[in-house]
This record gives structure tokens, C-alpha cells and sequence, in this order.
């Protein structure tokens, strides 16, 4: 299963690290690494369906079904 939001489409991305001795120059010795997102696997209730939808989501995601309703965030996604 891919690590990316059901709801956001947000996966992973690739940044530097920084070491505090080389911050000001231009030689990094640290290399790149990969940040996913914050994750969870979620059950939610859809009254409007009267049935539960379990998803993978980020806390973004969670955010935005709090905001729009858990309804309207997974039609505008396509899971429902």
C-alpha cells in the first residue's frame, strides 16, 4: 500500500539535512533523506450512508473532514 492521504493525495518528498558544523557551506556531507506524512488507518461513520468507511489518511486529512463533513471530504476525494 502506497504511504499517501486518501483524502489530501499528499505522499512523500525528498529535503536535505543539514549538519550543524557544514550549515554555512556549501559542501553537505549529510545527503538527502524522505519524509512521509503523518499517517493513520481511521474508521469513520458516514450517516448519510449509515455504513463506516475505513481509511488511510493524514492528520491534514482528519482536519478536513472535521471542517467539511465526513460526507462532502470523501466524495470530493472519489472514495465514496
Amino acid at each position: 500500500m502506497a504511504k499517501i492521504c486518501q483524502i489530501t493525495k499528499r505522499g512523500s518528498k525528498t529535503g536535505g539535512r543539514y549538519s550543524n558544523r557544514t550549515r554555512a557551506t556549501q559542501f553537505n556531507p549529510c545527503g538527502k533523506v524522505r519524509r512521509y506524512p503523518n499517517l493513520q488507518k481511521k474508521r469513520v461513520f458516514v450517516p448519510e450512508l449509515k455504513k463506516t468507511v475505513v481509511i488511510t489518511t493524514s492528520t491534514r486529512g482528519l482536519r478536513t473532514i472535521e471542517k467539511k463533513g465526513a460526507f462532502r471530504a470523501l466524495r470530493d476525494a472519489g472514495i465514496i
